[in-house]
């Protein structure tokens, strides 16, 4: 996937919304059903089907576990219907199974592509500490720094002050500590359920008015944002987080240094990076599958790294064709 400067590259991004948009149909139907497995299930078997009609060998290293915890799209699994490019694959069916389950907002379909060997891999480690920021603040955040630092750079950057800010951050328990520094800072904060992905492009994204997001959630996805905000010119810092002292030992024995901070240059190190994204369930980010009479509507962002481009991309399917070509319900 090298660019030369007469010949542009293929934009896989283009192909990939295929995929994104096909897991988002199908597990669209499971919304407020609250069935978490089924859905995953539905969304997982559409990209698969996808991600192997597009010419391209890929290795999933961002996936959802090891083989024997099939059908779901799981760590070394190749994919593709070429021998050409050799990509690194990462996936999140559905960032968000719980919002989906239970009828409510932000839950997305994610994948995104890379040159083989240039994705992070995590590893036994399921968590990451994380910052994540748009273009204007970019240079400025330091996931060692005290969060009134960073917070107070962060609105110094974006001319605002630090009462303008709005800080997404998961609802979980583990952040109460990091919830009253913020709130002690005075900035504002945004807490939602589940997806941290959708969470970390909205800080990127100029209409939804999240300027950081800050907090522990999923190494996987912590890859998935970083290769993201690489087209949106954002950035995203994070460090391992150890569960339990097997999941350390794992790790020191593998050559993981849990003091290191992973920089964006860490989770994807190349610039020829491909991601797609479509929304489930309405959010800040994206509307959510809309059906209606033998057709549905899907709400997608495609992004190129090499390029900066970012493209919204509404589509209008037709599902009584669909259904004459796919195995696929949607």
């Amino acid at each position: 996937m090298m660019m030369t400067k007469d010949k542009p590259t293929r934009n896989m991004a283009l192909e990939l919304v295929r995929v994104t948009e096909a897991a988002a149909l199908a597990a669209g139907r499971y919304m407020g059903r609250g069935n978490k497995e089924k859905a995953d299930k539905a969304a997982v078997d559409a990209m698969r089907l996808i991600m192997n009609t597009i010419p391209m060998a890929g290795v999933v290293v961002i996936g959802e576990g090891e083989k024997d915890e099939a059908p779901m799209l799981f760590n070394g699994e190749t994919l593709g219907a070429g021998d050409f490019p050799q990509v690194d694959i990462a996936v999140d069916p559905i960032d968000g199974t719980r919002p989906l389950a239970n009828g409510l907002n932000n839950s997305i379909a994610t994948v995104a592509v890379a040159p083989r060997g240039t994705m992070f891999d995590p590893g036994p480690f399921l968590y990451m500490n994380k910052i994540a920021v748009g273009r204007e603040a970019k240079g400025v955040i330091d996931i060692n720094a005290p969060v009134k630092d960073n917070l107070k750079k962060i609105a110094r950057a974006k001319g605002a002050d630090l009462e303008d800010l709005t800080v997404v951050i998961l609802d979980r328990s583990r952040h109460a500590g990091l919830i009253s520094e913020v709130r002690a800072c005075g900035a504002r904060i945004r807490q939602i359920p589940d997806g941290d992905v959708a969470g970390a492009l909205m800080t990127a994204w100029p209409d939804s008015h999240i300027d950081v997001l800050m907090g522990i959630g999923g190494t996987p996805e912590g890859v998935l944002a970083a290769c993201a905000l690489r087209a949106m010119d954002g950035n995203i810092q994070g460090k391992l987080v150890v569960r339990n002292d097997d999941e350390r030992r794992r790790g020191e024995e593998m050559g993981y240094d849990l003091d290191r901070v992973l920089t964006m240059d860490d989770l994807v190190s190349s610039e020829d990076v491909f991601f797609a994204a479509t929304g489930i369930t309405n959010g800040d980010l994206l509307q959510g599958v809309s059906y209606f009479k033998d057709g549905a509507r899907t709400d997608s962002l495609v992004m190129r790294g090499l390029t900066g481009t970012v493209r919204q991309i509404i589509s209008t399917h037709r599902l009584e064709k669909l259904a004459q070509i796919s195995p696929i319900h949607y």
